[in-house]
């Protein structure tokens, strides 16, 4: 398929210094062959940095997918480009999509849709490329390899590379640009530890740890949004119930495989709901702000060190309320909260200096 019309971009933000470095250099790289990594700190505004390399690309006719690890991310990034490309084809593929069948230019797919597309894309932009599942399935790097042409481009975007990548970048073997510091220049929220007793037999029992409890009375009054995340769903069921009996608050719960996942976010980011209770999928990607951010068990090895980092990127993401709370309620300090605080604060020191 020809794409001839003009792909214009209606787009007038500015970037921050790191922003615009990391933009040119996507610029310098659309129609060549390679690859690039663009590690980018929660918060830093990996979505704009992309704008004038994919407008380059589509003016030169070249078709291009953004492949991120989940649905929510999909359908947080579709209106967001819609709005910028309004005379684009542009289509997003996920589980349920109904635009699964609309030929476009530019592609908004998670990993998974991957699978039908064979050499389809001259650059291909893997979103979150640490993330589950992307990160743990092979055959997911197949996918990648699969939709793609022979002569391609590759851009993995990241806050939390692996060891792996974050190496091969040391080395200079996979060319890489740093963002350390947010777009709005603000240090990312510090996590504060808070002992919250044997959680688990609480929960069984029908009770809060009272730590959590009165943070919850707190948040209530304070007329915050909240997210709360949970380590699986039977977890989370229990407590949503619990809050429901014990706080006056408007809560709900969101996990996976829940029908009304779609409906649940949005009504959340329209502040029809204060808090959300929710598993780790929605700890990369979904950007509400005057947000704050509690972690119920954080101790459990679900939370390990990049999903707490990408979790308390959640919070102070706008400008006008940059330092969100981001509280991880605990049974005994883990190791992966210990380097994701660690993580954070030399995040911030880079950033500053």
């Amino acid at each position: 398929m020809n794409w001839t019309h003009e792909n214009n971009l209606y787009w007038n933000g500015e970037l921050s210094s790191g922003q615009q470095v990391a933009s040119e250099r996507f610029v310098e790289r659309i129609g060549s062959e390679g690859e690039l990594l663009i590690w980018a700190v929660c918060g830093a505004g990996k979505t704009e940095v992309l704008f004038k390399g994919i407008k380059k690309a589509l003016n030169l006719g070249l078709r291009v997918c953004i492949a991120t690890p989940r649905t929510d991310v999909v359908l947080e990034l579709a209106p967001r480009l819609k709005a910028v490309f309004p005379y684009t084809m542009i289509a997003s593929y996920y589980g349920g999509s109904e635009e699964r069948e609309t030929p476009a230019q530019l592609v908004i797919s998670t990993t998974h849709q991957l699978y039908r597309f064979k050499q389809a894309f001259n650059i291909m932009i893997v979103d979150e490329v640490d993330a589950f599942p992307y990160s743990y399935d092979k055959t997911l790097l197949h996918a990648v390899s699969r939709a793609v042409k022979p002569k391609h481009f590759l851009l993995y975007l990241s806050a939390t590379p692996s060891k792996t990548m974050k190496k091969a970048a040391m080395n200079e073997r996979l060319p890489c640009v740093k963002i350390p510091k947010r777009f709005h220049g603000f240090p990312l929220p510090v996590p504060k530890m808070v002992w919250g007793g044997e959680w688990k037999k609480r929960l069984e029992r029908g009770k809060l740890p009272s730590p959590f409890l009165k943070w919850l009375k707190t948040q209530s009054e304070s007329r915050r949004r909240a997210m709360i995340f949970v380590s699986s769903v039977s977890v989370l069921e229990k407590l949503t119930e619990i809050i429901r009996k014990e706080v006056d608050v408007s809560v709900d719960s969101v996990h996976a495989e829940d029908p009304l996942r779609k409906e649940k976010v949005i009504q959340f980011r329209n502040q029809d709901t204060q808090l959300l209770v929710t598993t780790t999928i929605l700890e990369r990607g979904v950007t509400v702000p005057f947000l704050d951010v509690a972690v119920f068990g954080a101790d459990h090895n679900v939370f390990t060190e990049s999903a707490l980092v990408q979790i308390a990127g959640r919070a102070g993401r706008s400008k006008e309320d940059h330092n969100g709370k981001v509280l991880l309620f605990h049974y005994g300090k883990s190791l992966s909260m210990i380097q994701a605080t660690n993580h954070i604060k030399n995040t911030n020191k880079e950033a500053r200096s």
